[in-house]
């Protein structure tokens, strides 16, 4: 996989008239999926279904065209993968959870000189409303995200979805009693100002902890309620005192290795890439991908992810 999309097919009036809508589209189909790789996937799908439909097109609405195609190739995805968790109390029951890089939230489209993507907040994309996302019936989440998210119009909505105003808004109302029941009530514990001074402080801080391999100091910026899971892993970590043993294990003698780690930023959360270097090893390899939620002032969450996507955050291989 490489760190950027697929390119389109190549026909100059159609790639002028719908390349760029990609990344928009992109992140539309990871919202829906909650899958980075999945995502890339249901966009390549889309434009061949666009590319293969473009004679039936009358090139107004190229955007709506083409948000109506990726909504039902991720609905068809749905169907054939069956992927919809009764509840979510943690990311462990979510394993197709993958991490969005920030650096491709913020892209600038071929000749435009604003970001791709429509206001892409952290309330829209940080991992506790992907996960969220997750419960709801396939056609309840399209309707949520074309509503409350892209802001269509409740007509907008039915005919994307090929159905009545009454149904989508029916749709609608059922999505939005659901996500009340499995978002944070205080907005605050979820979606904070991205550019927070104090998250720096504490992605710094986390990450020194770990090159020193020293416990105390990870411990000592995490809340006391701190949870780790690893997705697609199903473990789940609640509470200092469960976790402490495990880190003074990991920094312990008998580690692995040694550890250097770099910052980035995932889903508009803080994050650091780990490299480790084995002993005998004359180089740093990656590792592991650490996203970052912030309470209070403390590391209130850890998600860890596999270092898969690492190309796509533009971090190397090797250090």
């Amino acid at each position: 996989m490489t760190a950027d999309l697929h390119p389109a097919p190549t026909d100059p009036d159609f790639a002028a008239l719908t390349e760029r809508h990609r990344r928009e589209l992109h992140v539309h189909c990871y919202r829906m999926l909650a899958s980075f790789d999945d995502a890339e996937d249901a966009v390549q799908e889309t434009y061949l279904r666009a590319w293969r439909g473009r004679d039936g097109f009358d090139g107004t609405q190229p955007r709506a065209w083409l948000y109506r195609i990726a909504t039902n190739v991720c609905l068809d995805l749905l169907r054939r993968t069956g992927r919809q968790p009764r509840a979510v109390r943690s990311y462990a029951e979510v394993p197709w959870l993958q991490p969005y890089p920030d650096r491709l939230l913020d892209r600038v489209a071929p000749g435009d000189e604003q970001p791709d993507t429509v206001a892409v907040t952290r309330e829209t994309i940080e991992l506790a409303f992907l996960a969220a996302m997750q419960v709801l019936p396939a056609r309840q989440r399209a309707a949520f995200l074309v509503r409350d998210v892209l802001g269509w119009s409740a007509a907008e909505t039915a005919e994307l979805l090929e159905t009545s105003v009454a149904a989508a808004n029916s749709a609608l109302q059922r999505a939005r009693a659901t996500l009340q029941a499995h978002l944070p009530a205080r907005r605050a514990d979820w979606a904070a100002n991205p550019a927070d001074e104090r998250e720096r402080e504490l992605l710094a801080q986390f990450i020194d902890a770990h090159e020193r391999c020293d416990a105390t100091a990870a411990l000592a910026a995490a809340a006391p309620d701190l949870r780790i899971t690893m997705p697609p892993a199903p473990m789940c970590f609640d509470g200092v005192a469960n976790i402490a043993p495990l880190l003074e294990r990991a920094f312990g003698p008998e580690r692995e290795g040694d550890w250097r780690l770099l910052p980035t930023y995932a889903n508009r959360l803080p994050a650091a890439a780990s490299y480790l270097r084995r002993p005998g090893d004359p180089v740093f390899r990656a590792f592991k991908l650490d996203v970052l939620r912030v309470r209070d002032g403390r590391i209130a969450e850890i998600t860890t992810f596999g270092h898969a996507l690492f190309p796509a955050f533009d971090l190397p291989a090797v250090l």
